[in-house]
């Protein structure tokens, strides 16, 4: 028994290797009903998805943003809950589970990790029905970014017909970017093309540097200045990046998560740098959303 692996708590007690007392001691944390992990184990969702693969067993297996996770596509918050669809009922959805009652065909999964999970094409096909267009993006861009293509996806779509969310997807699908490195990089290029300003370059290349969004003809680059560029060694090496951007001419916008989640701040942010910088295609006014 590996205790850093989610496991039953039942099965371990009757093979000897643990006891009851010790099972419900501080040494180990209950996950689920009777799916137990090291204490020291940190419960994020890439955790939280293997003991819920653990809890239904073979009467289901792992969805959306699970499956999405152990596909190596993080796209959701470390405190989402897992999801798993159990076709036959039989199991309550509760705060850190989802349940899904969809029947996979048999060909949209596969074994993860020793779990059953939506392959990544049906887990592309699952999210990027999301009503909010804006995380349906962020999920494409990271499973796409994790090997898939639009075509997989539209190949799925054409097998279910009758699902909610087609014309959803669809749009989705129109401003997925494989070479998006991040979801908050996805959410600042959703913003911008929601608020009809000019689509930036992505992963723009620059000396040994590769900028997150870039408008190369007035030399702006937009990046996320999220909490591990203010680790000591990551602040040096973006000091030195910058100095360089610097030299060529270049100047970095950097929005934070406030900003980000946003998308009109994050609009606003970038009009005005643009319209500075009197960058061809963008009106002086910012225009109203798309949706």
């Amino acid at each position: 028994m590996d205790p850093t692996r989610p496991f039953r708590g039942s099965a371990a007690v009757a093979a000897g290797l643990v006891t009851p007392n010790v099972l419900r001691g501080p040494r180990f944390r209950r996950v689920f009903p009777d799916v137990y992990v090291a204490a020291a184990c940190e419960p994020d969702l890439a955790l939280r998805s293997v003991a819920a693969s653990v809890y239904v067993g073979c009467r289901g297996g792992l969805v959306g943003y699970s499956a999405a996770e152990l596909h190596g596509a993080s796209c959701a918050g470390r405190d989402a809950p897992a999801e798993v669809t159990v076709p036959d009922g039989g199991l309550r959805p509760r705060a850190d589970l989802r349940v899904h009652r969809f029947r996979p065909d048999p060909a949209e999964l596969v074994q993860v990790d020793g779990c059953t999970a939506t392959t990544r094409v049906r887990t592309a096909y699952d999210l990027g029905r999301c009503p909010d267009r804006t995380e349906a993006v962020v999920a494409l861009d990271a499973l796409a970014h994790a090997r898939f293509t639009t075509a997989a996806v539209l190949d799925v779509a054409a097998l279910h017909p009758g699902d909610r969310g087609l014309r959803r997807l669809r749009a989705a699908l129109a401003l997925c970017d494989p070479r998006a490195e991040s979801p908050m990089e996805s959410r600042i290029r959703v913003a911008l093309h929601r608020y009809r300003l000019p689509p930036p370059v992505v992963q723009h290349p620059l000396g040994p540097y590769r900028l997150d969004l870039a408008y190369p003809a007035v030399r702006l680059a937009i990046e996320y200045d999220g909490r591990d560029h203010r680790e000591p060694g990551r602040a040096v090496r973006d000091l030195r990046r910058e100095a360089y951007l610097t030299r060529c001419g270049w100047d970095v916008l950097r929005l934070r998560a406030s900003a980000v989640y946003d998308a009109r701040e994050t609009a606003i942010r970038v009009h005005r740098e643009l319209v500075g910088r009197e960058c061809a295609d963008v009106e002086p006014v910012l225009l109203p959303p798309r949706w």
